[in-house]
């Protein structure tokens, strides 16, 4: 469970995020049902101070953890909405891959007109999305957009030298189990945020020329121990010593709950390549509030 934060102190008594405690006197957590759904967190700190507060009432069941005997990966809560970063390429930004031709593919590795082709370690990405408000039935004929870094941490269409390429970033259609896959390579670690693959789920094909029409936005974790054995090798150049500095609970994105419903399951080695895969809960019925890119700078 994540770590709640204390409360502050203002020229009225105790704070937290700058609300005053209706209940001073105890804990941040004991401060009521109303307290807790006002304050501005994140919706899995919510769903942390509902559980922690009101447990007779069974809400931090929405929370737990579940093994998903499918792939072995963590299930049991809506996948939780994150920003896109400032590398998206969906329009929300500037650069709008997703109206490009050619964009729906399986294979990511090269540059959609061929120009330019990443290298590293082979990494074949599956994500299974499910459909919360249908009893999590598989959800078919989604439209899941995946994007993520180089073995050296650049992003095609952004970082220097990189703005005429388009490799690492494609769209695919889920199947009839909810599946979507991809071959890939695995991204370097760059400096500040833990090793990650970006994804947006549309509801279908025809809405990803519009990143507003994204039901879900979220990252997949990758693990400590694979992502070592990857960086080890000569071309992720930089990335151990970036991971060095880094732990999963310092990360500004899955750094509040250790990435519990987004850290993939792989199997594979570096020589032969990875299989990663995660299974996507997504809620229709909620509003999305990830997403927002920051300007470009």
């Amino acid at each position: 469970m994540a770590r709640v934060p204390g409360p502050t102190h203002g020229p009225s008594g105790p704070t937290y995020q700058g609300r005053a405690l209706p209940r001073p006197d105890e804990e941040v957590v004991d401060q009521g049902l109303s307290f807790d759904v006002g304050t501005l967190v994140s919706r899995r700190r919510v769903l942390t101070l509902l559980g922690a507060g009101l447990g007779a009432l069974g809400l931090a069941a929405c929370a737990s953890s579940s093994t998903d005997g499918s792939n072995g990966t963590t299930s049991g809560g809506e996948i939780p909405d994150e920003t896109a970063g400032p590398y998206p390429g969906d329009g929300s930004n500037g650069p709008d891959v997703l109206e490009d031709a050619g964009i729906v593919r399986s294979d990511i590795r090269s540059s959609i007109d061929a120009a330019a082709t990443a290298t590293g370690v082979p990494m074949t990405l599956e994500l299974t999305i499910l459909d919360m408000a249908n009893d999590d039935a598989p959800f078919p004929d989604t439209a899941v957009y995946v994007w993520h870094c180089d073995a050296v941490g650049g992003y095609s269409m952004y970082s220097e030298g990189l703005e005429d390429v388009t490799y690492l970033r494609g769209a695919q259609v889920t199947d009839s189990a909810g599946k979507a896959t991809w071959t890939s390579i695995f991204p370097g670690c760059y400096s500040g945020r833990w090793p990650h693959i970006h994804f947006e789920v549309y509801p279908d094909v025809d809405s990803i020329t519009d990143s507003t029409n994204a039901v879900a936005t979220s990252q997949v974790a990758l693990p400590e121990d694979v992502s070592r054995a990857v960086y080890a090798l000569a071309e992720y150049a930089g990335s151990t010593e970036n991971l060095d500095r880094l732990s999963i609970e310092d990360d500004n994105v899955f750094g509040d709950d250790g990435a519990a419903l987004q850290m993939a399951t792989v199997t594979g080695d570096a020589e032969s390549g990875y299989h990663v895969a995660l299974t996507v809960r997504v809620d229709t019925s909620t509003e999305p509030v990830g997403g927002a890119a920051p300007a470009r700078r």
